[in-house]
């Protein structure tokens, strides 16, 4: 072997290591190249490249203690079994500079739109690993079940599927009340209005525990920045909250798939194996309607 050819072969050892460590399996936390503030890391099956369907892409939206490595770990069996990357954003806490918690759960903070920073990642994604993503499924719990059914109302086209998990509080497709509480001024604040049409098109599941009952953080009070009139209308603890939105989605005809879950308290993790079962349903119905379509 010819000086030249060895050190190719050598920098293509590398390069092949370097992918398997990297890009492959759980991978490291990568800053977003739409806005570097906000960061994501992937579960990628070993087997991409190899042949083979292409896989899809789940993600897995964290709650307010942003333990989004968990949730990337939680799917990881999911991802290798069922051929899907899973994609675990990072929205830290005071983007702003102001210690905010809460502003991805409602899609707007200053000048940042959190729907359109997950669909940049989508994007970035997809060309590192010369995929394409037109949708996408999403599971959100808590905090993440606040972005969940936000973005669905906001990108339905983008998904396949919605997990939305115990959010605190929930927006209603509501035209007499103004954003967060319902959907009267959405236009004017994304320059989208609801497309209703669009979201009967995507499979909902919507998840709590039966003991969830906790209302400290929820409840909201005058003063709070989330305050606004009717905040707490749609019930008092988050099983109440999450069958308003059930009955809200249900009379504009979006199909629901409900899980109340005895004795589980408000544990993200404890869902996942029913949120599982659920986009595996849906994974299948997505791929044989492809299968069909070829």
């Amino acid at each position: 072997m010819t000086a030249p050819v060895a050190s190719q072969a050598k920098q293509d050892d590398a390069a092949a290591i370097a992918r398997a460590l990297y890009d492959l399996g759980p991978t490291p936390v990568t800053a977003c190249k739409a806005d570097p503030r906000f960061s994501y890391c992937l579960y990628v099956p070993k087997t991409l490249g190899k042949g083979g369907q292409a896989p899809e892409l789940v993600v897995a939206m964290h709650g307010t203690g942003r333990g989004f490595t968990g949730y990337r770990d939680a799917f990881e069996a999911f991802g290798r079994w069922n051929n899907c990357i899973i994609l675990a954003p990072l929205f830290p806490i005071g983007v702003m500079g102001d210690g905010n918690r809460n502003g991805f759960k409602y899609m707007r903070e200053g000048e940042v739109r959190y729907d359109h920073i997950l669909l940049a990642m989508v994007e970035e994604v997809a060309q590192h690993y010369g995929l394409r993503f037109d949708r996408f499924a999403l599971f959100g719990y808590s905090g993440g079940g606040h972005f969940t059914h936000r973005f669905l109302m906001l990108q339905p086209k983008k998904l396949w599927a919605a997990s939305i998990g115990a959010p605190g509080s929930v927006t209603l497709l509501d035209p007499t009340r103004d954003w967060w509480v319902g959907s009267r001024n959405m236009a004017e604040l994304f320059g989208t209005a609801p497309d209703i049409e669009a979201m009967r098109q995507v499979p909902v599941q919507m998840i709590v525990g039966a003991a969830d009952l906790e209302t400290w953080e929820i409840t909201h009070q005058p003063g709070n920045a989330s305050w606004m009139p009717d905040a707490n209308h749609a019930g008092a603890n988050r099983p109440e909250r999450l069958a308003t939105l059930r009955r809200n989605f249900e009379e504009h005809g979006i199909t629901v798939r409900f899980d109340l879950v005895p004795n589980m308290p408000h544990d993200g993790l404890k869902a996942i194996p029913r949120v599982e079962d659920f986009f595996a349903d849906m994974l299948a119905k997505r791929r044989s309607g492809a299968a069909k379509a070829a």
